[in-house]
Formats: C-alpha cells, sequence, structure tokens
C-alpha cells in the first residue's frame, strides 16, 4: 500500500521526523500526527497534555485543551507554517508523550504530579511543549525547568498577570498566582521577563516588564519583538501562552476573555520575531473546547505551539540556528 494512504501514523510511523499525509477528518489524534512515545532516546521534543482544570477562577472545561488542540492540528500536519523557509517537523524529532497521569480525587498530589512527569522529561535533554489545561500548570512546568535550567526569563502572553498574591499559604492551587510564586521563589527573573497583551490591573507587576495591550496595539509588533529581545539577552527563556492574550474574537473558547487584545497575526508575528533566542521550554494554555466556535480557539492554540517548535529549532545550536 502506498505509504501516504497509510493512516493512524499516531501509531504506525516509525519516523519521528516529517509531515503525515493523513484525512484530517480520520485517524487517530495525536499532535501534528506525531507517533505517541514515552521513548525518548533521540528525541528532540516532546509534545505533553496536561488535562488539569480545577485551579480556575471561572468557566472551566481547559481539561479538555490538550484533546481539542489535537484534533485542530490534524489540519495542519500535511504542511509546514506558512511563511517559514524550513519545516520544524523535518529537522526536530518530536514524539507526542500523551497526557500527564494524576489522581483527581486526590488534588494535593496534582501539582507534583505534573513537576516530576515534566522533570523527568526535561531531565533525559528533551524540550518540552505542553498543553494546558489552565494556567496553574505552568507554576510545576516552570519548577521541572529550574531543576535543569536555573533562573529563567519568561516570555508570558496573557490577559492577566497572574502575578496576584492572594496570601501567602504553601501549596495554594490558582491560575492566577503562579507567577507571584515563581518570582518570590527565584524560578524566573522578573527584571529579565516580560508580559505581553495584559489588560487587566494589578498594581503590584512584582517587577515584571509589562507591555500590555494597548501598548502593543499603538506601539506595533516590531516595538514589542524588540523590547523582548533586549529584555531576554542570551538566558535560558520559557515562554507560556495563555490563550486568553488574543481578543475574544480570536480565541472565544476560554475560561477568562477579556476584549482588547491581541490579533492571531499579531501573535504570529511577535513569535516569529523572537527567533534566535535560547528557548528551552513552552506550553500554551486555557483552551477551554466547550465554549469554542467552529474550533478557532483550538486552531489557534495548535498554531501557537508550532511556532514554538519553529523557536526551537532556531535557538542557539539547533538545527536551524539563528
Amino acid at each position: 500500500m502506498n505509504e501516504r494512504l497509510t493512516n493512524d501514523h499516531a501509531f504506525t510511523n516509525d519516523d519521528l521526523t516529517g509531515d503525515r499525509q493523513e484525512l484530517t477528518f480520520s485517524g487517530a489524534l495525536s499532535f501534528l500526527r506525531r507517533r505517541y512515545s514515552r521513548e525518548l532516546e533521540g528525541v528532540d521534543v516532546a509534545i505533553l497534555g496536561v488535562p488539569f482544570d480545577t485551579a480556575t477562577t471561572n468557566r472551566p472545561g481547559a481539561r479538555f485543551g490538550p484533546r481539542g488542540v489535537r484534533a485542530a492540528s490534524a489540519n495542519m500536519a500535511w504542511e509546514r507554517p506558512y511563511g517559514l523557509d524550513f519545516d520544524p517537523r523535518e529537522v526536530l524529532k518530536i514524539v507526542d508523550y500523551g497526557d500527564v497521569a494524576f489522581d483527581h480525587g486526590r488534588p494535593e498530589t496534582i501539582p507534583g504530579a505534573i513537576m516530576q512527569c515534566a522533570a523527568d522529561i526535561v531531565a533525559k535533554g528533551v524540550t518540552l511543549l505542553s498543553i494546558g489545561g489552565d494556567h496553574f500548570v505552568t507554576w510545576p512546568l516552570l519548577q521541572a525547568h529550574h531543576k535543569v535550567h536555573g533562573q529563567i526569563a519568561l516570555i508570558h502572553f496573557d490577559a492577566h498577570t497572574d502575578t496576584w498574591a492572594h496570601d501567602d499559604e504553601e501549596g495554594r492551587v490558582d491560575h492566577g498566582t503562579m507567577f507571584y510564586h515563581a518570582a518570590k521563589d527565584g524560578l524566573v527573573d522578573p527584571s529579565a521577563s516580560v508580559q505581553i497583551g495584559i489588560r487587566t490591573h494589578n498594581d503590584d507587576t512584582m517587577g515584571f516588564n509589562v507591555l500590555d495591550a494597548p501598548w502593543v496595539h499603538a506601539n506595533g509588533t516590531q516595538a514589542v519583538i524588540e523590547k523582548t529581545r533586549q529584555l531576554v539577552g542570551s538566558r535560558p527563556a520559557y515562554i507560556t501562552f495563555d490563550i486568553d492574550c488574543l481578543d475574544p474574537a480570536y480565541a472565544p473558547g476560554t475560561g477568562t476573555p477579556v476584549w482588547g487584545g491581541l490579533s492571531s497575526e499579531q501573535a504570529r508575528q511577535i513569535l516569529r520575531g523572537l527567533a534566535g533566542l535560547n528557548v528551552i521550554g513552552m506550553d500554551m494554555v486555557e483552551v477551554a473546547p466547550a465554549y469554542d466556535s467552529a474550533e478557532i480557539t483550538a486552531l489557534a492554540g495548535a498554531h501557537i505551539l508550532c511556532e514554538g517548535l519553529a523557536l526551537i529549532a532556531q535557538r542557539p545550536g539547533g538545527p536551524v540556528s539563528k
């Protein structure tokens, strides 16, 4: 049988590179039709789903985000991202690792389960791209990356700063407090970090550099790129992209939508402009398919992660290093 007519590449393909020709409406759904595998020998990038959403403060449902983004990505698996002169899937060996396993009946154990799963992957020298889940999941993911890379520069796309203290109680699980704790505990360096697209009030920035949505609209994407590159420099950088950074017109399927956000094209331009930074990991969070319309939010999330793959390929020492 012609290889291009085979299906279920998530299970049947033995090559970890290249595109996958498969009916977009059929077959086993992994991210971009990558092979499901937990064998990490020789792997460059692992896609990890983190289906957790009980830290959300408004509409739940981001636990279905990994499933929704994987399904939407099937529409993109047949070609390289438009405008790139290379295909990240041709130069990176990528697997879909599946989802973090945890016991939802023991919520106190979930942050540790996420952190340990991520740490096991990162410790093997594999770069992690994670699909949330609500934004709390970035906290244990940052802990895992800090174990290997030390203090990190955070590139944070969001409508919210997520630096609310609420209280100092150890172990609080809340999707609005992660970066308060990340800064306070030294996981990230706020002075070298940037928050892009913010459009909700928070008087305490914790020292983060904030390029809010009005600033982005007024100054343009090139100014955002230049400022971000200046702040991050050569430091190890972790990108976290809350889908509500996008305006609800482009991403309605999320728990806490806020008007006045970035367009999908602005997000694409900014991400493309970060090529050459030392991106050591990335997550995309808060896709809640129950509130989506025609899968446009899940599709945006899948495209954002594809841009993350390109940035990994273009980082210093990468196969397409800038």
